[in-house]
């Protein structure tokens, strides 16, 4: 029985009166830092560079009329040391003349930029595919044209809208490659390089 556990035990009554005591008695203090740790900065010193002195006690509020000379107002601009840049302070080095070639050997050079070889020609499009784009693209804009004018619609201009898209479209599919040279292939092989 000198083994007891957690549960048989019976729970301690808990003063709650010296609680309470205890948390308003500590209330607006803070806790002390850890030895050797930089407490956190306040806001007004979150501007300001990081410095080792950010434990020093604050010397209180500055008096009425005198602003704070030690520290700048929060959102000033930082001054660097001369001779230390600033990120704004860089500036691309440009090459001297005639140091960069396009390796043609007369000097005119293109920075090194990538010239794209110019794209081939399109193909010609037979009467056919032209026709059909026509009736694709035809329809559409002859019904959106007669509804905004307000024509009436009458069955040959219903006929001529719809069946215009509809056969420009079929002529279109009908007129698709099929892929006749991949059909050797073996679809599941994945990918070729």
């Amino acid at each position: 029985m000198a083994d007891q556990h957690d549960a048989d035990r019976e729970p301690q009554p808990i003063d709650e009166d010296a609680a309470w005591a205890a948390i308003v008695a500590g209330y607006g203090e803070e806790p002390a830092d850890p030895p050797g740790a930089k407490p956190f900065k306040s806001v007004e010193d979150l501007a300001l560079l990081e410095s080792d002195m950010n434990d020093t006690p604050d010397p209180g509020p500055a008096p009425a009329g005198r602003p704070d000379d030690d520290k700048p107002a929060l959102g000033s601009s930082v001054t660097f040391a001369p001779g230390v840049g600033g990120p704004r302070d860089y500036q691309v080095v440009e090459p001297p003349d005639g140091d960069i070639d396009d390796g043609d050997g007369d000097g005119d050079g293109d920075e090194g930029h990538f010239v794209p070889p110019e794209p081939p020609p399109l193909p010609e499009a037979d009467a056919t595919s032209k026709f059909a784009w026509l009736a694709v693209i035809g329809g559409p804009v002859l019904m959106l044209i007669a509804v905004i004018l307000r024509w009436n619609m009458t069955w040959w201009l219903t006929t001529l809208c719809v069946g215009g898209f509809l056969g420009g479209f079929a002529t279109l599919v009908a007129r698709m490659s099929h892929g006749d040279d991949d059909e050797n292939d073996d679809p599941g092989r994945g990918a070729v390089v």
